[in-house]
């Protein structure tokens, strides 16, 4: 006879609600060798499936709407939002202006104090910077295999480049991609690499792996890093790491490459450094 289910809980709720007692915690099998008997027995279906959500948002080189990702992992549309909106609550997800989902900044877990505090300390700086060059500044954080801009500083001139806080841009083609793929391993730029399709976006665009390491040591040499015409055509960024925090983070100006010289590049990745040494957690302020 079927289990009766008790209003507004949905089945996954109750796959192992009375089994708890006949699961020996002092013998279970590695989850990675278990056989397929052993992962029924152990096997959290609620749990699988929000993985199955955050693993399709992960590869997802762009926000995805509530459709789509019901339709990636074969969730019924109003489960899928539930399951969404718990996420969402505790910052593992975020929404967009469009309504369109991404991972959010709850996975810096106990980090995520760090960059509120990153945030703070950066705001007068980055606004700083942007009223002495007229230009864009930022402040961006690895976020899976991209840079996700936390803070912005938009530039009042009519004619500008800008992102809004909460937006994804990849690692391979901008300043701020570059500058905290520079102080990481090799390796794990590499696999990160791997995860996405280095599609190019200007005839600029960096499209290997290998060229994309060179540069990378050209920005360890000089300090600094640059996107010139790399992401949009006439668009033109200069990027600092900020060192020794537990976030990779990373400092970053933008503009029109009409307006924004390579010489003025120079000069105001100078600026950056010395911001970023003072937003160093043992930094001068």
């Amino acid at each position: 006879m079927p289990r009766k289910r008790p209003a507004g809980r949905d089945d996954d709720d109750l796959d192992h609600a009375t089994d708890d007692e006949s699961i020996d915690i002092h013998d279970a099998p590695d989850p990675a060798t278990a056989t397929p008997e052993q992962a029924r027995k152990y096997n959290n279906r609620s749990v699988e499936r929000v993985v199955s959500m955050l693993n399709v948002l992960q590869e997802s080189p762009e926000p995805m709407s509530l459709v789509e990702i019901h339709r990636s992992i074969g969730m019924a549309k109003a489960t899928a939002f539930r399951y969404l909106w718990t996420l969402e609550k505790h910052r593992y997800v975020e929404r967009d202006g469009s309504g369109r989902y991404g991972l959010g900044l709850g996975f810096v877990g106990m980090q995520s104090r760090d960059l509120d505090v990153l945030k703070e300390r950066a705001r007068p700086w980055l606004e700083r910077v942007r009223d002495e060059t007229g230009e864009t500044t930022n402040l961006g954080v690895l976020d899976g295999n991209a840079v996700r801009y936390v803070e912005v500083a938009e530039s009042h001139r009519t004619v500008r480049m800008a992102s809004s806080p909460g937006s994804r841009d990849p690692l391979y083609c901008t300043a701020l991609g570059k500058a905290i793929a520079a102080q990481l391993p090799e390796e794990h730029v590499r696999e990160l690499l791997e995860q996405v399709e280095m599609t190019p976006r200007t005839k600029n665009t960096i499209t290997s792996a290998d060229e994309y390491m060179k540069q990378l040591t050209t920005v360890r040499l000089r300090g600094y890093a640059v996107d010139d015409g790399e992401n949009e055509d006439d668009g033109r960024c200069v990027a600092v790491a900020i060192l020794s925090s537990r976030l990779p983070a990373a400092l970053s100006v933008s503009g029109p490459a009409s307006r924004f010289s390579l010489k003025a590049v120079s000069d105001v990745a100078k600026t950056l450094i010395d911001i970023a040494e003072r937003l160093q957690p043992t930094g001068r302020e």
